[in-house]
């Protein structure tokens, strides 16, 4: 039992303002929005959980021997597939599909480990996410269904949350290679050419999203000095536009580590959900 409140909420750009969704005594996580619109996916004690917005509460999905599940986690475009993380085969995290309209069981996609799933092209065709590879972080991508994975950008820094823009031309991503000491937001073409660093600021800056129509992106930015993407801090969500420049504070919350670490935007661009945290 977590000794913190979750709140799973949703903000709504029409409305200015962001309303609650529910209320958990479970730490979840890192919520999606499934592309029709009606539900959330969410993770808490290494399961993977529904949520109905019409009927809000914690469904679980059944994941098969998957029972070790981290925040990483997504869906398909047309929303027949699950993007899994999961650490139950003990090598770290590996990256697995789950589909939703059979009974088989999960399939592991990336070959080794660690593998975070962060991403999926507008297609539905190729994964993005973050993996260390000879000791050397990453942004990568492979297949769907498996297969050969590709380097799109790395160095001796570290590299998290790629996302996909909506017409599959760029990933956005967070990293310190800027050589500042702490984590800006950057974009890269899918093939590896013309990484920019796209904030610049005292902050610390992770985990940025794209909207599904390209005219803005919600990311997830630290008090300055802060190492790492901890939890339990005063944090802020952030507004930027896609090429960059200045940002604007959306919310102000209790939360980090959970709160937005993968795509959460609505279908229709309106909205997006996150996760705060009170104490008991």
């Amino acid at each position: 039992m977590s000794n913190w409140t979750s709140r799973i909420m949703i903000y709504d750009f029409e409305e200015a303002r962001a309303f609650p969704v529910l209320e958990t005594d479970m730490h979840i996580e890192a919520p999606n929005w499934t592309p029709d619109g009606s539900a959330l996916l969410v993770n808490g004690d290494g399961r993977l959980f529904e949520v109905d917005l019409a009927e809000p509460e914690l469904a679980e999905i059944d994941t098969g021997l998957l029972i070790t599940l981290n925040n990483d986690h997504g869906i398909s475009p047309d929303g027949s597939t699950l993007f899994l993380s999961d650490h139950t085969l003990g090598a770290g995290s590996l990256i697995w599909t789950l589909d939703l309209e059979s009974d088989d069981d999960p399939v592991q996609v990336t070959p080794s480990a660690p593998s975070w799933w962060h991403g999926v092209s507008p297609d539905g065709k190729t994964l993005a996410y973050t993996a260390m590879r000879n000791g050397t972080f990453g942004i990568w991508t492979c297949p769907v269904g498996g297969g050969s994975e590709r380097c799109v950008i790395e160095s001796d820094h570290h590299y998290d949350g790629p996302d996909y823009t909506p017409d599959g031309d760029w990933i956005w991503f967070n990293s310190e290679r800027s050589g500042r000491g702490s984590s800006d937001l950057w974009r890269v073409r899918v093939d590896g050419a013309q990484p920019q660093q796209m904030t610049d600021d005292t902050r610390v800056n992770w985990f940025p999203h794209p909207s599904p129509d390209g005219t803005r992106v919600v990311y997830l930015s630290y008090p300055e000095g802060t190492k790492g993407h901890p939890a339990d801090l005063e944090v802020e969500l952030r507004l930027i536009g896609p090429e960059g420049g200045t940002s604007t504070t959306l919310v102000s919350l209790f939360g980090g580590q959970g709160t937005i670490n993968v795509p959460s935007w609505s279908p229709d661009g309106v909205a997006f959900a996150y996760v705060e945290y009170a104490r008991k």
